[in-house]
């Protein structure tokens, strides 16, 4: 058989390099070496075929230390909240599958130290890290390495982490405020075409990015505030006295957190803050006079808005009781 030349002699190089290696040990029914050659060759040539149209991509995948790996700069979940608890489930997975099974995107990198920075498979790294240091020293971080833009990097660690639930929508509201400065001019319209989304979806994240900080501050962790929360203050925080009402607070809820972190307290949860901010927006109601009065021998009167309140002790005598209304009674027709 002739080889054929030129640019894709790699590519049959690799294919056909086993055309001539010794056939398997044969089946029940005898099939003639002709035969068995020419399955194999179709066979390959498809492969050859699929290759060369596209239909196939080759990948490389390769096991590494992951020390030798560090997160992208830019990655859209905040690795440093990452524990052996939000991960368990990845950590029992590795361990006992034996491996990894599904590879992070990474690219290269040019910081000392590092061979590679991390696009995609952050909670990947962090298990497989957690295992190497508790007791599992055999354990790599298996990677596919790729050459990406930044602006390729983002879109690709958008596509696989937006629908996750362990990226908060904050976490994901800052990572588009950067992006949309950094790779798209500023243009949200741009940006959600890039991403395939809507406008008005993506001006909600942004919006929440723009949340005060002090606000960010009065919840006890990123991961508690929601996209709903910047919609539900975005109106109160337009009007300045209600704004400088929640900043208050907000101040407040903070100062308590960080004690709670120190030790001090309980922690505040996310509906309490958020009750408290909108509950801090809206004016006090005017103070409503309150009229009391006692009359006879405990007929006690409380009148309030218009309407009257009267209490008295239920063993009360008839007689007691009797006079005492005829006291209230006359109070009043002399009002």
């Amino acid at each position: 058989m002739t080889r054929k030349h030129g640019k894709h002699d790699a590519i049959f190089d690799d294919v056909l390099s086993g055309l001539d290696e010794p056939s398997a040990p044969a089946a029940p029914k005898p099939v003639s070496d002709h035969d068995a050659g020419s399955a194999r060759f179709l066979k390959r040539s498809t492969t050859i075929s699929e290759r060369l149209s596209g239909e196939i991509e080759e990948k490389t995948l390769r096991w590494v230390d992951p020390a030798r790996c560090r997160m992208w700069e830019r990655h859209n979940r905040e690795y440093s909240l990452l524990t052996e608890d939000s991960c368990r489930d990845l950590i029992d997975g590795i361990r006992a599958q034996g491996k990894q099974e599904f590879p992070a995107i990474v690219r290269p990198s040019a910081e000392p130290g590092f061979d590679y920075e991390v696009i995609c498979g952050a909670r990947r790294h962090f298990a497989v890290s957690w295992l190497r240091a508790n007791n599992y020293p055999q354990f790599r971080y298996l990677i596919e390495v790729r050459d990406l833009t930044d602006e390729e990097a983002f879109r690709l660690a958008d596509i696989e982490n937006r629908d996750r639930e362990d990226i908060s929508d904050y976490e994901r509201a800052i990572d588009y405020a950067d992006a949309v400065a950094r790779y798209y001019g500023g243009r949200q319209k741009a940006m959600a075409e890039r991403l395939e989304v809507s406008q008005p979806w993506l001006s909600r994240y942004l919006q929440l990015a723009k949340l005060p900080d002090v606000v960010i501050a009065a919840f006890s962790n990123v991961r508690e505030i929601r996209e709903r929360n910047a919609r539900e203050l975005k109106p109160l925080l337009g009007a300045a006295e209600s704004s400088a009402a929640i900043m208050a607070e907000a101040a407040a809820i903070g100062r308590e957190q960080q004690a709670a972190r120190e030790g001090r307290g309980s922690f505040v949860d996310a509906a309490s803050v958020m009750r408290r901010l909108t509950r801090a927006a809206r004016p006090a109601e005017p103070a409503v006079p309150v009229e009391k009065a006692v009359f006879g021998a405990g007929l006690r009167v409380q009148t309030k808005a218009g309407k009257v309140t009267m209490s008295f002790d239920d063993t009360l005598p008839r007689e007691a009781l009797e006079e005492a209304f005829a006291a209230y009674l006359d109070s009043r027709s002399e009002g």
